[in-house]
Protein backbone atom coordinates (compact mmCIF):
# COMPACT_ATOMS: atom_id res chain seq x y z
CA UNK A 1 0.00 0.00 0.00
CA UNK A 2 1.66 3.82 -1.25
CA UNK A 3 1.66 6.01 1.71
CA UNK A 4 0.75 9.73 0.44
CA UNK A 5 1.09 12.32 2.63
CA UNK A 6 -1.41 15.13 3.52
CA UNK A 7 -1.22 18.53 5.22
CA UNK A 8 -2.91 17.90 8.52
CA UNK A 9 -3.81 21.50 9.23
CA UNK A 10 -4.14 24.52 7.21
CA UNK A 11 -6.40 26.20 4.29
CA UNK A 12 -5.47 23.00 1.59
CA UNK A 13 -7.22 20.52 3.52
CA UNK A 14 -10.48 20.31 2.67
CA UNK A 15 -10.07 21.32 -1.55
CA UNK A 16 -7.11 18.41 -1.34
CA UNK A 17 -9.95 15.58 0.03
CA UNK A 18 -12.84 17.11 -2.44
CA UNK A 19 -10.33 16.18 -5.26
CA UNK A 20 -9.29 13.18 -3.69
CA UNK A 21 -12.98 12.23 -3.10
CA UNK A 22 -13.70 12.98 -6.73
CA UNK A 23 -10.98 10.99 -8.20
CA UNK A 24 -12.67 7.82 -5.49
CA UNK A 25 -10.21 8.14 -3.26
CA UNK A 26 -12.10 9.23 0.02
CA UNK A 27 -10.13 9.55 3.00
CA UNK A 28 -11.43 7.85 6.16
CA UNK A 29 -9.76 9.01 9.16
CA UNK A 30 -10.74 7.29 12.51
CA UNK A 31 -10.84 11.03 13.89
CA UNK A 32 -10.10 14.80 13.55
CA UNK A 33 -6.68 13.57 15.02
CA UNK A 34 -5.68 10.66 13.28
CA UNK A 35 -2.07 10.63 11.55
CA UNK A 36 -2.97 8.12 8.95
CA UNK A 37 -6.62 7.19 7.19
CA UNK A 38 -7.16 5.04 4.70
CA UNK A 39 -7.53 5.73 1.16
CA UNK A 40 -8.97 2.99 -0.54
CA UNK A 41 -6.89 -0.50 -1.20
CA UNK A 42 -4.11 1.11 -2.95
CA UNK A 43 -3.10 3.87 -0.92
CA UNK A 44 -3.19 5.27 2.79
CA UNK A 45 -2.79 8.71 3.72
CA UNK A 46 0.02 10.37 6.18
CA UNK A 47 -1.10 13.41 7.88
CA UNK A 48 1.85 16.24 8.69
CA UNK A 49 2.61 19.75 8.26
CA UNK A 50 2.07 21.07 4.46
CA UNK A 51 6.11 22.33 4.59
CA UNK A 52 7.54 18.77 5.95
CA UNK A 53 5.63 16.68 3.04
CA UNK A 54 8.18 17.59 0.59
CA UNK A 55 11.39 16.17 3.19
CA UNK A 56 8.89 13.49 3.81
CA UNK A 57 8.55 12.29 -0.01
CA UNK A 58 12.13 13.34 -0.48
CA UNK A 59 13.00 10.76 1.99
CA UNK A 60 11.10 8.14 0.75
CA UNK A 61 8.92 8.26 3.95
CA UNK A 62 6.29 8.81 1.81
CA UNK A 63 5.50 7.34 -1.52
CA UNK A 64 3.76 10.78 -3.46
CA UNK A 65 2.52 13.87 -1.00
CA UNK A 66 0.05 16.49 -2.12
CA UNK A 67 1.29 20.22 -1.14
CA UNK A 68 1.96 23.38 -2.09
CA UNK A 69 4.58 24.21 -4.83
CA UNK A 70 5.93 27.08 -2.26
CA UNK A 71 6.95 24.07 0.28
CA UNK A 72 8.77 22.26 -2.51
CA UNK A 73 10.62 24.70 -3.32
CA UNK A 74 11.43 26.19 -0.27
CA UNK A 75 12.82 22.79 0.42
CA UNK A 76 14.91 22.72 -1.81
CA UNK A 77 14.65 19.07 -2.93
CA UNK A 78 14.73 17.37 -6.08
CA UNK A 79 11.13 15.99 -6.66
CA UNK A 80 8.88 16.08 -9.88
CA UNK A 81 5.56 17.78 -9.86
CA UNK A 82 2.97 15.11 -11.24
CA UNK A 83 -0.58 16.70 -11.30
CA UNK A 84 -1.39 20.64 -10.33
CA UNK A 85 -4.51 20.31 -8.71
CA UNK A 86 -4.93 24.10 -9.33
CA UNK A 87 -6.21 25.08 -5.79
CA UNK A 88 -4.49 26.86 -3.27
CA UNK A 89 -3.31 29.28 -5.98
CA UNK A 90 -0.77 32.16 -4.89
CA UNK A 91 2.02 33.95 -5.16
CA UNK A 92 5.24 34.68 -3.37
CA UNK A 93 6.28 38.12 -4.17
CA UNK A 94 8.36 40.93 -2.51
CA UNK A 95 6.02 43.88 -1.62
CA UNK A 96 7.60 46.92 -0.64
CA UNK A 97 6.93 49.80 2.27
CA UNK A 98 7.22 53.35 0.23
CA UNK A 99 8.50 55.63 1.93
CA UNK A 100 10.19 59.13 1.91
CA UNK A 101 13.96 57.68 0.75
CA UNK A 102 13.27 54.37 0.28
CA UNK A 103 12.99 51.38 -2.37
CA UNK A 104 10.04 51.78 -4.27
CA UNK A 105 10.94 49.33 -6.68
CA UNK A 106 12.77 46.40 -7.03
CA UNK A 107 15.25 47.72 -8.62
CA UNK A 108 15.28 50.03 -5.93
CA UNK A 109 16.74 48.02 -3.08
CA UNK A 110 20.34 48.07 -2.26
CA UNK A 111 22.60 45.90 -1.47
CA UNK A 112 22.48 44.93 2.80
CA UNK A 113 18.36 45.61 2.38
CA UNK A 114 16.53 43.51 5.11
CA UNK A 115 14.00 41.16 3.99
CA UNK A 116 11.50 39.88 6.12
CA UNK A 117 10.49 36.30 5.05
CA UNK A 118 9.80 32.65 6.31
CA UNK A 119 11.02 31.66 3.14
CA UNK A 120 14.92 32.33 3.23
CA UNK A 121 15.71 29.87 0.58
CA UNK A 122 13.57 31.19 -2.59
CA UNK A 123 14.06 34.95 -1.19
CA UNK A 124 18.10 34.29 -1.19
CA UNK A 125 18.18 32.52 -4.49
CA UNK A 126 15.55 35.55 -6.13
CA UNK A 127 17.63 38.26 -5.13
CA UNK A 128 20.98 36.09 -5.62
CA UNK A 129 20.09 35.52 -9.32
CA UNK A 130 19.69 39.58 -9.07
CA UNK A 131 22.98 39.74 -8.55
CA UNK A 132 21.95 41.38 -5.06
CA UNK A 133 23.03 40.68 -1.55
CA UNK A 134 20.65 41.33 1.28
CA UNK A 135 20.15 40.74 4.37
CA UNK A 136 17.51 38.14 5.64
CA UNK A 137 14.63 38.70 8.96
CA UNK A 138 13.35 34.75 9.44
CA UNK A 139 10.08 35.11 10.53
CA UNK A 140 7.32 32.81 11.44
CA UNK A 141 4.25 34.91 9.85
CA UNK A 142 2.94 38.30 10.19
CA UNK A 143 5.64 39.32 7.58
CA UNK A 144 4.26 41.86 6.61
CA UNK A 145 4.10 43.56 10.06
CA UNK A 146 8.11 43.90 9.95
CA UNK A 147 8.72 47.34 7.75
CA UNK A 148 6.28 49.08 9.73
CA UNK A 149 8.22 48.13 13.08
CA UNK A 150 11.68 49.03 11.14
CA UNK A 151 12.46 45.64 11.40
CA UNK A 152 13.06 45.14 7.43
CA UNK A 153 12.86 47.02 4.33
CA UNK A 154 11.16 44.79 1.99
CA UNK A 155 8.91 41.30 2.83
CA UNK A 156 9.02 38.19 0.81
CA UNK A 157 5.37 36.28 1.48
CA UNK A 158 2.83 34.38 0.18
CA UNK A 159 -0.44 36.17 -1.35
CA UNK A 160 -3.73 35.79 -2.78
CA UNK A 161 -4.99 38.43 -4.01
CA UNK A 162 -3.18 40.88 -2.32
CA UNK A 163 -5.73 43.12 -0.17
CA UNK A 164 -3.36 42.41 2.79
CA UNK A 165 -0.70 44.31 1.30
CA UNK A 166 -2.71 46.76 0.57
CA UNK A 167 -4.36 46.79 3.48
CA UNK A 168 -0.88 47.03 5.17
CA UNK A 169 -0.24 49.84 3.12
CA UNK A 170 2.45 47.70 1.26
CA UNK A 171 3.39 47.63 -2.46
CA UNK A 172 4.06 44.43 -4.20
CA UNK A 173 7.31 44.80 -6.32
CA UNK A 174 7.76 41.66 -7.89
CA UNK A 175 6.93 37.48 -7.95
CA UNK A 176 8.90 35.43 -6.51
CA UNK A 177 7.06 31.74 -7.43
CA UNK A 178 3.71 31.20 -8.65
CA UNK A 179 2.18 28.07 -6.20
CA UNK A 180 -0.51 26.02 -6.34
CA UNK A 181 -1.25 22.39 -4.76
CA UNK A 182 0.73 19.36 -6.59
CA UNK A 183 0.82 15.95 -6.61
CA UNK A 184 4.26 15.51 -5.92
CA UNK A 185 6.72 12.31 -6.22
CA UNK A 186 10.39 11.50 -6.38
CA UNK A 187 12.20 11.43 -9.75
CA UNK A 188 10.53 8.77 -11.42
CA UNK A 189 14.04 6.98 -11.64
CA UNK A 190 14.61 6.82 -8.04
CA UNK A 191 11.03 4.68 -8.20
CA UNK A 192 10.52 0.70 -8.63
CA UNK A 193 8.33 0.04 -11.41
CA UNK A 194 5.64 -1.05 -9.36
CA UNK A 195 5.43 2.54 -7.44
CA UNK A 196 5.75 4.47 -11.17
CA UNK A 197 3.15 2.72 -12.35
CA UNK A 198 0.55 3.31 -9.18
CA UNK A 199 1.68 7.12 -9.02
CA UNK A 200 0.74 7.03 -12.94
CA UNK A 201 -2.44 5.64 -12.14
CA UNK A 202 -3.24 8.08 -9.61
CA UNK A 203 -2.06 11.11 -11.42
CA UNK A 204 -4.69 10.22 -14.04
CA UNK A 205 -7.38 9.93 -11.75
CA UNK A 206 -6.44 13.47 -10.12
CA UNK A 207 -5.89 15.13 -13.56
CA UNK A 208 -9.66 13.57 -14.92
CA UNK A 209 -11.45 15.39 -11.80
CA UNK A 210 -9.04 18.71 -12.03
CA UNK A 211 -9.85 18.77 -15.81
CA UNK A 212 -13.44 17.96 -15.80
CA UNK A 213 -14.06 21.25 -13.01
CA UNK A 214 -12.93 23.33 -16.04
CA UNK A 215 -15.16 22.13 -18.13
CA UNK A 216 -19.52 21.11 -18.41
CA UNK A 217 -21.16 19.19 -20.41
CA UNK A 218 -23.29 20.86 -22.68
CA UNK A 219 -26.58 19.06 -24.58
CA UNK A 220 -28.99 21.20 -26.89
CA UNK A 221 -31.55 20.37 -29.82
CA UNK A 222 -30.48 22.18 -32.89
CA UNK A 223 -31.95 23.31 -36.07
CA UNK A 224 -30.53 21.41 -39.13
CA UNK A 225 -30.35 24.34 -41.13
CA UNK A 226 -27.95 25.87 -38.55
CA UNK A 227 -25.34 22.86 -37.73
CA UNK A 228 -22.38 25.33 -39.27
CA UNK A 229 -23.07 28.02 -37.36
CA UNK A 230 -23.49 25.85 -33.86
CA UNK A 231 -20.32 23.68 -34.52
CA UNK A 232 -18.21 27.45 -34.78
CA UNK A 233 -19.76 28.08 -31.16
CA UNK A 234 -19.17 24.64 -29.99
CA UNK A 235 -16.27 23.04 -31.10
CA UNK A 236 -16.14 20.66 -28.12
CA UNK A 237 -12.97 18.61 -27.84
CA UNK A 238 -12.90 16.80 -30.74
CA UNK A 239 -16.14 18.30 -32.01
CA UNK A 240 -19.72 18.36 -31.47
CA UNK A 241 -21.32 14.93 -31.06
CA UNK A 242 -24.48 15.42 -33.31
CA UNK A 243 -27.49 13.23 -32.93
CA UNK A 244 -30.64 12.40 -34.81
CA UNK A 245 -33.83 12.76 -32.90
CA UNK A 246 -36.19 10.05 -32.77
CA UNK A 247 -39.92 10.29 -33.30
CA UNK A 248 -39.22 14.12 -32.49
CA UNK A 249 -38.88 17.05 -35.10
CA UNK A 250 -37.06 15.86 -37.91
CA UNK A 251 -35.89 19.83 -38.31
CA UNK A 252 -33.69 18.90 -35.06
CA UNK A 253 -31.09 17.16 -34.29
CA UNK A 254 -29.36 16.40 -30.88
CA UNK A 255 -26.45 18.43 -30.72
CA UNK A 256 -23.43 17.53 -27.31
CA UNK A 257 -20.80 18.96 -25.97
CA UNK A 258 -17.99 19.83 -23.77
CA UNK A 259 -17.54 23.34 -23.24
CA UNK A 260 -15.12 25.51 -20.96
CA UNK A 261 -16.70 26.18 -17.94
CA UNK A 262 -16.33 29.92 -17.77
CA UNK A 263 -17.54 30.53 -21.56
CA UNK A 264 -20.85 28.42 -21.16
CA UNK A 265 -23.21 32.00 -20.51
CA UNK A 266 -21.86 33.20 -23.15
CA UNK A 267 -22.36 29.87 -25.43
CA UNK A 268 -25.81 29.49 -24.19
CA UNK A 269 -27.01 32.88 -25.54
CA UNK A 270 -25.56 32.52 -28.67
CA UNK A 271 -27.16 29.19 -28.73
CA UNK A 272 -30.12 30.57 -28.13
CA UNK A 273 -29.79 33.32 -30.54
CA UNK A 274 -29.40 30.38 -33.40
CA UNK A 275 -32.76 28.85 -32.44
CA UNK A 276 -31.31 26.24 -30.30
CA UNK A 277 -33.73 24.37 -28.13
CA UNK A 278 -33.80 22.56 -24.64
CA UNK A 279 -30.28 23.40 -23.22
CA UNK A 280 -28.93 21.55 -20.81
CA UNK A 281 -25.76 22.32 -18.83
CA UNK A 282 -24.29 19.82 -16.15
CA UNK A 283 -21.36 19.41 -14.45
CA UNK A 284 -18.44 17.06 -15.15
CA UNK A 285 -17.04 14.35 -12.41
CA UNK A 286 -14.06 13.40 -14.81
CA UNK A 287 -12.66 13.81 -18.11
CA UNK A 288 -10.24 11.68 -19.58
CA UNK A 289 -9.10 13.48 -23.11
Amino acid sequence: MLKIALPNKGRLVEDIRDVLRDAGLKVRAGNERALVASMGDEFSALFVRAQDIPEFVADGAADAGITGWDCVGESGRELDSLVDLKIGRCRLVVALHPRPGGPSTLDEIPDGARVATSFPRLAERFFRERQRTVQLVPVSGAAEVAPHLGIADAIVDLVSTGSTLRVNGLLEAGTVLESSARLIARPRAELSEEVAAALDDLALALSSVVRAREQRYLMANVPRDRLDSVRDVLPGISGPTIIEVRGGNADFVAVHAVVPENQVYRIVSRLKGLGCQGILVTRIERLVP
